[in-house]
């Protein structure tokens, strides 16, 4: 914990910066009858029920400092797919930086096993020495601010049925677009200080 908090405490530095990743999983659920749209006076109306189309899931990486926003969408979570992301975000969006913190939790993807089962040793070698893994620990996933941004997405863009990974994909990288646009940040407030003074009962000397 004091190793996560110390480092979301260092001022902004774009040649180090700090990304947090989680990903979502997402059912797709298109309506079972055409929804009635509002009208003035009368808002609009749909059907409770609802026709499943499987699922989607969601990566999503956010640099909280910078106010970046990055968001994939692919058909599973495996170590492929964990890999993917990671070179495109590491080698693609983060190219100029010296070395990417990226905090994340224990996931069985989230190891540099995914890149070796992915990628040539060349590429794994390239990803892994822009990139240094910062872990939550156990119990403690709400210290990745990842968390945040997916509840922010959860609730800003996808509290609803949506029948098509296509519109999921549309939907997500609007919402991702217009926050990079507004280079919309989180300001963290939970130091060091506070860690000890709500949490230090629990401490094992």
């Amino acid at each position: 914990m004091y190793r996560i908090l110390k480092l979301y405490a260092k001022p902004y530095d774009k040649r180090f910066p700090v990304v947090c990743l989680d990903e979502k999983s997402k059912q797709i659920l298109a309506d079972s009858r055409k929804p009635i749209p509002m009208k003035p006076g009368s808002p609009e109306k749909y059907d409770y029920e609802y026709v499943r189309r499987g699922t989607c899931n969601i990566f999503a990486a956010v640099e909280p400092k910078a106010g970046k926003h990055h968001v994939q969408v692919t058909d599973h979570r495996k170590r492929e797919d964990f890999a993917k992301f990671m070179r495109w975000l590491i080698l693609t969006r983060y190219k100029s930086a010296k070395k990417v913190n990226v905090v994340l939790d224990n996931l069985n993807t989230h190891f540099e096993k995914s890149f070796e089962e992915t990628f040539s040793p060349a590429i794994v070698e390239k990803i892994m020495n822009k990139t240094t893994f910062v872990y939550t620990p156990k119990h403690a996933s709400w210290l990745n601010m990842a968390e945040i941004e997916i509840n922010m997405m959860s609730r800003e863009c996808l509290s609803r049925n949506i029948g098509s990974k296509k519109e999921i994909v549309s939907e997500t990288s609007a919402w991702c677009n217009q926050n990079n646009l507004d280079k919309r940040k989180i300001h963290w407030s939970f130091t060091k200080y506070k860690a000890d003074k709500k949490l230090s009962k629990h401490y094992v000397s």
